[in-house]
């Protein structure tokens, strides 16, 4: 036995200080009230008893001296004889310790930390035992509650699927895993711990020192949140939310990091999907309303070009002997016609203007273009024609897609200033509704591809946009020619571009449920002459002009500033003919004027005439229609038609082909 394992009785020794030193020891121990202390013989029988001893179990000492000390244990631990090991282990070892349930006097439990050591004197003889009894109850109940807490947060943590939630330590190692994290990321547990968290990243990031710049965010910050792509197990691509927070321990010691990853690719193409949308609402909005403006001016620009046109025919006759008056004549006539073509091209734009749509096999019809195509892309670019077999049919205005066609071969062209291969490819496309086209439903694609030099973004905004060019000449109009075309039958049209990697246009044009058609010359018609006509017009100008026209057609002209005038005059007058405006002033407009004229005398040739009106977009299904500005070859084909003397294949009288490349 060591001295250590020793207890030695006070108070042996037998000299005056010893006893004053045993007095002043029971005089502590018993004043102690945090722990009961006290003695027992070896035995087992309690032979002193302190304060603590009574507050904590609830016996005084004349109730519990001389009493066993197995009292205080359970039936439980008695009857398995605990109180007699007890006394032998601290025999035996000199010191027994130990944590269990003690009982009170009133038959309460509390959770006891039990020291027990073995008393003995010089000689080495065993005189009792010294018991110290501390109440560990609230320690303990903290601690389970501990233990339950983590418990529950183990079990929260392993059972929240839609999080990541795993630590690394403050290398960055992965220490714990859940099953969130198993199912975004694709790891096991047992694959994944023990590795760097760098792994879940692309390589790009990785070779930036993305990761290593997370965790020092985290660390110097406090916090660090970040979106971006990561990486599962089998390769594929996600992107998450993530969040990393440091972990400290109480001294502020670096015990790692908490880690929260989520998925949000979902929520992010959402975004994407509805930022897209806005931008289009926009585009929509920003086009439409150019649209009105660029129609308004159409109307009237047309008027000023009636004008014009209609004098220059009378201007024409009259110098025909003069050859610089002939010259200066015919100079003001091209022009004109170009000032038609450009209000043809807003028109088109503003989806306003007139087309004559038939059903065509594409294939068929870029055969027949091809010769003009390519003469527009010029010597230094080759032209490649691709149509897919069993390409469905479309319904188009078949002149004013060569137009488009021819538009964006000459801006391809220029976009190759070395040269290059122009792809013009078709190919059936059903469209689910998704972005780029937002359509739905079976549509043909015809694609038009350049090798060239390709736009920056903030250039591919503005490309359809009237009068937008980057180009030294040309009116910026190509483009909104083809904008407007493939949106008024329907469709839609895409751009694609980037900066040394060329440009691709693709139209889109609803599927025809029609046959073929086959596509009728259109026949020049003797100029019909003589007889009295009526023209209604509220623009004096304009009017002034028709007159001379129909003057040299060989009629008698009598005008009408509105449908009342006319009206008026017709009840005083008989006439031949009856030439119309659409647009204007008073109750009634020049397509309500015609059909009262109809009502009465319904044999009588009308005309409608209009620069552009939507009240005149049907108006070809009852009347012959004839557009501003016009000729008098166009005029006198017309007459020709509503009285009988040629022949033409619809009500529509068309301008004369603007097809040309200019602009």
């Amino acid at each position: 036995m060591t001295d250590r394992n020793k207890i030695v009785a006070p108070g042996r020794a037998g000299d005056a200080n010893a006893l004053n030193d045993a007095e002043r020891f029971r005089l502590l121990v018993g004043a102690i009230q945090d722990y009961a202390i006290y003695m027992l013989d070896p035995g087992g029988i309690v032979t002193n008893w302190n304060l603590g001893a009574q507050r904590l179990k609830g016996y005084t000492s004349d109730e519990i001296v001389g009493q066993h000390f197995s009292r205080f244990y359970t039936k439980e631990d008695r009857a398995a004889g605990l109180p007699i090991r007890v006394l032998e282990t601290a025999r035996r070892e000199g010191r027994f310790e130990a944590e269990g349930w003690r009982v009170r006097k009133d038959g309460t439990r509390f959770w006891a930390s039990v020291t027990v050591d073995a008393i003995r004197d010089e000689t080495g003889e065993l005189l009792g035992f010294a018991k110290i009894t501390r109440d560990i109850t609230e320690r303990v109940a903290a601690q389970q509650a501990l233990r339950d807490s983590e418990r529950q947060l183990r079990l929260l943590m392993q059972g929240v699927i839609d999080y990541a939630l795993y630590m690394v330590d403050p290398n960055g190692i992965v220490t714990s895993w859940n099953m969130g994290a198993e199912r975004i990321k694709g790891y096991k547990a047992s694959e994944i711990i023990g590795q760097h968290f760098s792994k879940f990243y692309t390589d790009v990031e990785r070779a930036e020192g993305v990761p290593a710049r997370a965790l020092y965010t985290a660390l110097r910050e406090g916090r660090y949140e970040a979106e971006g792509w990561r990486v599962r197990k089998d390769g594929t691509r996600f992107w998450a939310n993530v969040v990393i927070d440091p972990i400290r321990d109480e001294e502020g010691k670096l015990t790692g990091f908490a880690k929260i990853t989520r998925d949000i690719t979902e929520k992010r193409e959402a975004q994407l999907a509805l930022e897209r949308a806005q931008e289009q609402r926009a585009r929509a909005q920003k086009m439409e309303a150019l649209g009105q403006l660029t129609g308004g001016v159409a109307h009237d620009f047309n008027n000023l070009l009636m004008v014009v046109s209609g004098y220059i025919q009378t201007l024409k006759s009259l110098v025909v002997e003069n050859p610089k008056g002939l010259r200066a004549a015919q100079a003001i006539e091209l022009a004109a016609q170009r000032g038609q073509a450009l209000t043809r091209q807003l028109l088109s734009f503003a989806r306003r203007q007139p087309l004559n749509p038939v059903t065509i096999d594409l294939n068929e019809r870029l055969e027949a273009l091809r010769p003009m195509l390519v003469t527009s892309a010029g010597a230094a670019a080759r032209i490649a024609v691709t149509v897919a077999p069993g390409t469905w049919p479309v319904r188009v205005d078949a002149n004013e897609l060569d137009l488009a066609l021819i538009n964006l071969t000459l801006n391809a062209r220029d976009a190759m200033s070395d040269g290059g291969v122009i792809t013009i490819s078709v190919e059936n496309a059903p469209l689910d509704g998704r972005p780029p086209q937002g359509l739905r439903g079976d549509f043909v694609a015809i694609a038009v591809a350049d090798t060239g030099q390709g736009m920056p973004p903030d250039i591919m905004e503005k490309v359809f946009d009237p009068f937008f060019t980057t180009k030294q000449q040309g009116n910026g109009l190509g483009l909104s020619q083809v904008h407007g075309l493939v949106h008024q039958s329907g469709g839609t049209v895409t751009i694609d571009s980037a900066l040394g990697r060329g440009t691709r246009v693709t139209l889109y044009f609803p599927r025809a449920q029609e046959a073929v058609e086959t596509e009728l010359p259109d026949r020049a018609a003797e100029v019909a002459r003589g007889g009295t006509a009526l023209l209604v017009e509220d623009n004096p100008d304009v009017a002034g002009a028709t007159v001379a026209l129909m003057e040299q057609l060989g009629y008698r002209v009598r005008t009408a500033p509105n449908a009342r005038a006319a009206l008026d005059e017709m009840s005083r007058h008989s006439f031949d003919l009856v030439v119309t405006d659409v647009v204007m002033a008073g109750a009634m407009d020049g397509l309500g004027l015609a059909r009262a004229i109809r009502q009465k005398h319904a044999d009588l040739p009308i005309i409608i005439v209009t620069g552009y009106s939507d009240a005149a977009g049907d108006a070809d299904r009852e009347f012959t229609v004839l557009r501003k500005p016009y000729q008098l070859e166009e005029l006198g084909r017309a007459i020709a038609k509503v009285t009988g003397e040629g022949k033409s294949a619809g009500n529509l009288v068309r301008l004369r082909d603007g097809n040309s490349p200019r602009g």
